[in-house]
């Protein structure tokens, strides 16, 4: 796509005014100053707009390392949200697929499509939902059976669905779940008589936190990782 053309459909600015600002050379293309509003931008190429990346018109996908304090929505008038972490031009129809609690950790998806979303979100897809927890009591040997066989939680008219927790010491455990109720992971252990004082998500379905991401970091997904969901 023209230079122009991608950079005013990503940002919805009029196509004279970015003519303007690539001749006055705050653009760049893969860390280039780039002067020709013709030129071809290809599908990875990094585009920057004084200094910010520009997401490609269309679907964006991007996975982010929620840190403590922020909350999965796209605005609140209390606290920052995952939207707010974005250093982008153009955070236009993006929202996480899926939510983590304020004090939870770790992997959020956040896209602009709504049916990739849903695939992620709904249980009927049996999306895998991978989780590190820190407890403050001892995780006994009978928990793994306890979760396999769904755990009746308070004011739930059904038990959960199986899950699979692996012990990994004595307060610690990675559990697997493909739901996504309110504070699942949290009510699971209340229900054993456990508290959860660490909470962090490391994987959705067969997307994996990027171990190079700090807290609040962020960066598009690959194209493998989008097929994944698909």
């Amino acid at each position: 796509m023209r230079l122009d053309k991608y950079l005013s459909q990503a940002t919805g600015l009029p196509r004279s005014l970015i003519k303007r600002q690539i001749k006055c050379k705050n653009v760049e293309v893969n860390k280039q100053v780039i002067q020709d509003h013709g030129y071809k931008v290809l599908a990875d190429d990094q585009v920057l707009l004084e200094g910010r990346e520009i997401m490609a018109p269309g679907p964006k996908y991007l996975m982010l390392n929620k840190p403590q304090g922020t909350i999965c929505a796209t605005e609140d008038s209390e606290h920052p949200t995952v939207i707010d972490l974005l250093e982008l031009e153009s955070i236009r129809d993006l929202h996480p697929a899926g939510r983590l609690d304020i004090d939870t950790t770790g992997l959020v998806l956040i896209t602009n499509d709504g049916q990739w979303s849903h695939r992620v979100t709904s249980p009927k897809h049996r999306c895998d939902k991978v989780y590190f927890v820190t407890t403050a009591e001892p995780i006994t040997d009978d928990y793994p059976e306890q979760f396999a066989n769904g755990i009746e939680l308070r004011n739930e008219e059904k038990p959960t669905l199986p899950a699979e927790l692996e012990i990994l010491s004595e307060t610690s455990a990675r559990v697997t779940l493909q739901e996504g109720r309110y504070h699942q992971v949290k009510r699971m252990f209340a229900a054993l008589g456990n508290r959860v004082i660490g909470l962090h998500r490391h994987q959705v379905g067969e997307i994996a936190l990027d171990e190079t991401l700090e807290p609040g970091e962020f960066r598009f997904l690959t194209e493998q990782e989008v097929a994944s969901v698909k």
